[in-house]
């Protein structure tokens, strides 16, 4: 049986779709995509999915408090993006309290395992 390209994997597949909900000017951390996705703790897991799936506003995921945590000319260039769109920051960080895209509360996935 074939494998599926990671892409397609359901968790990348409800990672993207979270991440394209994020409107132009606001933004959300790498940790609170996760949890809108269905996967609490899996922050890492969507730089991943960043970074594999095309056509996804990168430059709208951020590290916890509003930091860019992309090294170098990247992290330049996802602060120029943020700013074309009018988010501001406060030093080094976003403004999280007026920038901050807030997800609707998801049901937490239940188990396989019963106790």
């Amino acid at each position: 049986m074939p494998r599926k390209p990671a892409s397609q994997l359901p968790l990348a597949l409800s990672v993207a779709a979270v991440i394209r909900r994020i409107p132009r000017g606001k933004v959300s951390t790498y940790g609170a995509v996760a949890e809108a996705a269905g996967y609490p703790r899996c922050a890492r897991h969507v730089s991943k999915v960043l970074n594999q799936v095309p056509g996804l506003p990168w430059q709208r995921v951020l590290g916890s408090g509003g930091r860019i945590s992309l090294p170098g000319e990247y992290g330049l260039e996802q602060r120029f993006l943020l700013e074309a769109e009018g988010v501001r920051f406060r030093g080094k960080r976003v403004d999280l309290a007026a920038f901050e895209h807030k997800f609707p509360a998801t049901p937490r996935k239940r188990s396989s395992r019963q106790s």
